[in-house]
């Protein structure tokens, strides 16, 4: 399939990026409103287990987002990114058919951990972005991975919800997650065919030293020597593991306080996503170039404090109005300061290793979601509902006071 075309005749382009980004976290969307709490009703496990799920998930992409990152420096992006869409397929499987048929949770935790591995391809996709985008252009650019998760979330939660309300074997859940395995064999497919290669040989990395060791300290070592680096990476974790305290309690968060179910959740979650890709794919359009990605991240961060204090506000009101108005502030801020980050990463290194510095940086954002939803898991068994939402506001508030200290460019000059 991969050689139906010579890959020569195939022009990279954002568009071709972008609809493989949207169909890979299409189908991870799907999954957002039920996981947890299936884990909870279905296997008996308490909520911080269930939001394990995600931690172990997000685990093995602190791990491989390097690797895959690096390898495609040297390889390429485009075979990387073929392995990923085609590992993600089959683990959604084993994801669907361990809640069908299987008597443990332990069976979840092993598909949730190869889809971990399978799909740390963000740092790849935002390599390709930088391939083919200007420095100046970058924050649009990386906006179109935001686009993608902004219309993943439209359309992932939703359908998720709606879905796992059918019976497989007596139970609720698996069939979204074998929708999920359908599209990325769509996802293939279409990668195969229509997505040209981005890193021509000549700009490739010529460094193979331990280029499949999940840790290379090297590498790491390099990357954060570049000005600017450490703490734009220091900033996005935080805001990630702040941010994360909502990603697999919500479910649990609208249910046991405002009576929401999973159709319900997924139905918030998409109205979320519909305003994240607004905002990535709009508004992100017209503030780049114009507005310093710096900036961007200040103002990003400053607004997701203020959701995640009216998200506390929405708990103990139990009013559903304000509760929505959170969500629009998160997607909101989310939208701001993720492509504002990528971008200024991506541009304190060369073309030849955009690779390893985007895929440093995703590995960082996934040990945040590794840490935020457990903590958000722990939080919320052990304090109650809305202690997650208190944690998320004081954490972004943390990473604000380091943004205040970015630099206008990474490369020098003050803001």
């Amino acid at each position: 399939m991969i050689g139906l075309r010579p890959t020569s005749v195939r022009r990279p382009s954002l568009a071709s990026i972008f609809l493989t980004v949207f169909l890979d976290l299409l189908g991870f969307g799907l999954v957002l409103p039920f996981l947890a709490k299936e884990a909870r009703d279905t296997f008996g496990v308490p909520e911080l287990v269930g939001t394990l799920l995600g931690s172990v998930y997000s685990l093995m992409q602190f791990l491989f987002v390097p690797v895959w990152g690096r390898l495609s420096d040297r390889v390429g992006r485009r075979p990387v990114l073929l392995w990923s869409i085609a590992g993600t397929s089959l683990s959604m499987a084993g994801l669907g058919l361990g809640l069908a048929y299987g008597s443990s949770v332990a069976w979840l935790f092993a598909a949730r951990i190869f889809s971990g591995i399978a799909t740390a391809n963000l740092g790849t996709a935002s390599a390709y972005i930088a391939d083919i985008t200007k420095p100046e252009e970058r924050a649009k650019g990386m906006g179109m991975i935001g686009m993608a998760f902004g219309l993943g979330f439209i359309l992932g939660p939703g359908v998720g919800g709606a879905l796992a309300k059918f019976e497989i074997n007596g139970h609720h859940g698996s069939l979204p997650c074998f929708v999920a395995a359908g599209l990325s064999l769509v996802n293939l497919v279409w990668a195969a065919l229509g997505l040209g290669e981005s890193l021509p040989p000549e700009k490739r990395a010529t460094r193979a030293k331990r280029s499949l060791a999940p840790m290379d300290v090297s590498a790491m070592k390099r990357a954060f020597a570049r000005p600017g680096f450490a703490l734009a990476v220091l900033v996005n974790f935080v805001v990630i593991a702040s941010f994360t305290n909502l990603d697999q309690t919500f479910t649990f968060f609208c249910n046991d306080l405002f009576r929401i179910d999973e159709q319900g959740t997924g139905l918030l979650l998409a109205f979320i996503g519909i305003v994240a890709a607004a905002v990535q794919g709009g508004l992100i359009r017209k503030l780049s170039g114009r507005v310093p990605d710096a900036a961007l991240v200040r103002a990003g961060v400053a607004i997701q404090a203020i959701a995640f204090a009216a998200f506390v506000v929405a708990g103990g009101l139990a009013n559903r109005t304000i509760l929505y108005g959170a969500g629009m502030l998160l997607a909101l801020g989310n939208g701001l300061s993720q492509p504002g980050t990528s971008a200024y990463v991506s541009k304190s290194a060369p073309a030849s290793e955009q690779g390893g510095a985007l895929g440093t940086n995703q590995a960082f954002s996934s040990l945040g979601r590794t840490i935020g939803p457990a903590a958000g898991g722990y939080l919320y068994g052990a304090i109650g509902p809305r202690a997650p939402y208190v944690a998320g506001a004081i954490g972004m508030m943390i990473a604000l006071a380091f943004a205040l200290g970015l630099k206008r460019d990474p490369r020098g000059g003050e803001e």
